[in-house]
């Protein structure tokens, strides 16, 4: 998308501008027809043929799917993506939140063992995979993506040229699936244990508060592409930019620590009273 001057005389020009006028992206459009058809296909025509038992895919993962699907597709399309790409960097952050956070874990979740089998196989891809889903290299390679894209050249280049955009995007999105591999990836033996877990998602949560604070303490303008006169809900630029580091650091670290309650008193808190037990079937459950 080109950038607007930054001309005073361009002001009254801009007031007619509206930031809600719909605009068509046939690209993601196809896109998600091609994510939602592969996986419509593998369960229908692949699955069949691949497990004996007739277990192809349960209904917490066609439900996970639909809302990993939902949420990238929401992500991605208008309204969301133009007032990112165009307004407000905040929005840009919840873009990347939505891309990263919360839609990678749900299409894992959404992975059937066999899909992931049939996908990597058990030679070269799966050893490679397995390499890059080890915690500390996905973790690195996730934050390493997470630094790059907020630095100004490289937002002021990708928000108007859109092959780039397209590809930070997609990186943003494989590393973040990597990332999420050793908590809820398919295949079970490149999980972490639940204390692994805990504590590799409160790194996760507290590298990211480097660019948030460095957003939400920087004066004047970071990214020049977003300081234009057209001020959607009557942010400033200021203001902008320090609810992006909110978004950034809150909202991350809130849904990454609400994960970290979940594994605590799911798995130690219950197994600690099911152990105190004296009921022979609260014993068994922990087993």
């Amino acid at each position: 998308m080109p950038r607007w001057p930054h001309s005073s005389s361009l002001a009254s020009s801009l007031a007619g501008v509206d930031p809600w006028r719909f605009q068509a992206h046939i690209e993601v459009w196809l896109l998600m027809v091609a994510i939602i058809g592969s996986y419509i296909y593998a369960i229908k025509v692949i699955g069949p043929r691949v497990v004996s038992n007739g277990n192809v895919v349960t209904g917490r993962q066609i439900k996970a799917f639909t809302a990993g699907a939902l949420l990238m597709w929401v992500a991605s399309d208008w309204p969301i993506h133009d007032i990112a790409e165009e307004y407000l960097y905040s929005v840009h952050m919840l873009q990347h939140m939505m891309l990263s956070y919360f839609v990678p874990p749900l299409l894992l979740l959404a992975t059937p063992k066999w899909l992931f089998d049939a996908v990597f196989g058990s030679g070269r891809g799966y050893r490679a995979i397995k390499f890059l889903s080890r915690a500390t290299v996905a973790g690195v390679l996730f934050n390493v993506v997470v630094m790059v894209t907020h630095i100004p050249d490289v937002v002021d280049r990708s928000v108007s040229n859109g092959p780039m955009h397209y590809s930070l995007h997609v990186l943003v999105v494989l590393t973040a699936l990597l990332m999420w591999m050793p908590v809820c990836g398919p295949e079970r033996s490149f999980r972490l244990q639940y204390g692994g877990m805990m504590i590799y998602l409160f790194l996760m949560s507290v590298i990211p508060t480097v660019p948030a604070a460095w957003l939400t303490f920087a004066e004047g303008s970071v990214y020049k592409h977003y300081d234009i006169p057209t001020r959607v809900w009557g942010l400033s630029v200021t203001t902008d930019q320090q609810l992006a580091g909110a978004v950034m650091k809150s909202a991350g670290g809130i849904f990454l620590w609400t994960i970290i309650v979940v594994i605590f008193f799911r798995r130690f808190i219950g197994r600690f009273f099911a152990e105190a037990s004296y009921s022979k079937e609260a014993r068994q459950d922990i087993d």
